[in-house]
């Protein structure tokens, strides 16, 4: 098939690579001409393990292309040869506006400019993340331009949410749980089912429902994972209270086969570009017709609330005066296996810690480059300096807090730790170390509410 992917950022790019491998011919269009220039030069502006090797096997098979703006990929895809309709993708950002709702402006600039440029019949595909009647939107403004245009060209547009974690993308991508399918339409539906059969193993996989349905959905799955992390934390709270291990708790519950285990570990609290992001556009969605969204209230409050989990465990054994202490922070990205710092945990601790007086040294093993601009000020102001090693953070420092999960931080030489630090202390805001070597080393644990 002949498919355009609108954005060339995480979601798009993965859509476009991904695509590109089962013969079909993609071109894949942003709006930023340096970004554009890097891919056709094999240059990934994310951090997405298996990515760069997708990209750079289609890209010299021919499979994948790249263009400057939606007009030029336009071009290039009607010059291939092939009588079906174009598959369009949108996928580009849909930020948080000022009232937390999704903003719509890139996904609705992308809609006009495909009306604008458009001469032969296509199927455009929403797989930005967007609110319920996004689709009716794209379809009013492009219909608008080919009328201007004086234009009769038959399209269609569906909704196709994706559903891709970060760090685990290609994985899920090839390997699916679902692939939502929201159409209209029996022969739009009938096309992307064709586009879709060669990535599941049945037909089962492949849900279609109505366009409505499935912008949806991807809220509501969101929504869900954020309120089953947001109840294990509070949970996690009440543990600590009462000096029990709440990883005896949550084993006792993920037992369950009606709650299962996923999406119940503690921590310090949710953060990246979809779950902060989603919960409160889907609060908006609810408000919008006339829903009062208690529970998603609940899981954001949460959320909030526990972001500042590390920062009260530390203040609690040192107090609140901080000046003169050095704290080491393990861990900067949102999660293991990305660089993305979106709503990142560390991000409140550190400003936190420094605002409090500390000084701070961090690592991350991929997330340094982003964290320099992310703390600049910090940076420049001489309260945060980020080491290429994670024993280096650890050098004098009063206390460990490790907020991001890595593999590696379990496999730390921590004697050689204990012999560095100041005072033998680790806030462990993931519960990921070895609780019992630590303690048998002399340090001082906590983690989230664990003995």
């Amino acid at each position: 098939m002949k498919i355009l992917v609108v954005g060339a950022g995480y979601v798009g790019l993965v859509t476009a690579a991904c695509l590109s491998r089962n013969e079909n011919t993609v071109v894949c269009v942003d709006t930023d001409p340096s970004k554009i220039a890097r891919l056709r030069q094999g240059v990934i502006p994310i951090y997405e393990p298996g990515l760069k090797e997708v990209v750079d096997e289609s890209a010299r098979a021919g499979r994948l292309r790249f263009a400057e703006g939606i007009h030029s990929g336009l071009a290039q895809l009607e010059s291939l040869p092939g009588d079906v309709p174009d598959l369009i993708f949108i996928a580009v950002g849909t930020p948080q506006g000022e009232d937390g709702s999704a903003d719509l402006r890139y996904v609705l600039a992308a809609a006009r400019e495909i009306g604008q440029t458009m001469t032969a019949p296509a199927i455009i595909i929403n797989k930005s993340t967007v609110p319920v009647g996004t689709a009716d939107l794209v379809r009013g403004e492009i219909a608008w331009q080919l009328f201007q245009r004086k234009l009769f060209i038959d399209f269609d547009v569906a909704s196709n949410p994706e559903f891709l974690k970060e760090g685990a993308a290609l994985d899920d991508f090839f390997n699916p749980d679902r692939i939502v399918i929201g159409t209209s339409g029996d022969a739009t539906r009938e096309q992307l089912l064709k586009l879709y059969r060669p990535y599941v193993e049945s037909d089962a996989q492949l849900l279609t429902v109505g366009v409505k349905e499935a912008e949806l959905i991807k809220y509501a799955s969101n929504a869900m994972l954020a309120t089953r992390i947001s109840f294990m934390n509070e949970i996690a709270n009440v543990c600590d209270r009462f000096g029990i291990n709440v990883e005896d708790v949550r084993a006792g519950m993920g037992s369950d086969s009606r709650i299962g285990p996923a999406f119940l570990r503690p921590g310090c609290g949710y953060g990246g570009s979809c779950f902060p992001k989603d919960v409160q556009a889907l609060v908006r969605i609810a408000q919008s017709v006339g829903v009062d969204p208690l529970v998603l209230n609940g899981v954001e409050a949460r959320n909030k609330k526990q972001k500042q989990y590390l920062f009260e465990q530390i203040v609690a054994r040192m107090g609140k005066d901080l000046d003169g202490r050095r704290i080491c922070v393990w861990g900067l990205a949102f999660k293991p296996d990305t660089d993305d710092m979106r709503e990142a945990s560390s991000i409140d601790l550190i400003r936190a810690l420094c605002l409090a007086g500390a000084e701070v040294r961090a690592h991350d093993p991929v997330a340094h480059e982003v964290a320099r601009h992310v703390f600049a000020d910090l940076i420049r102001n001489g309260k945060l300096v980020i080491e290429a090693d994670p024993l280096a953070a650890a050098v004098d420092a009063d206390a460990i807090a490790l907020v991001t999960e890595w593999a590696e931080y379990k496999t730390i030489d921590f004697s050689a730790v204990r012999a560095s630090v100041r005072e033998a202390v680790v806030f462990d805001g993931r519960n990921h170390l070895d609780h019992d070597l630590l303690k048998k080393l002399g340090f001082h644990y906590a983690g989230v509410g664990r003995v």
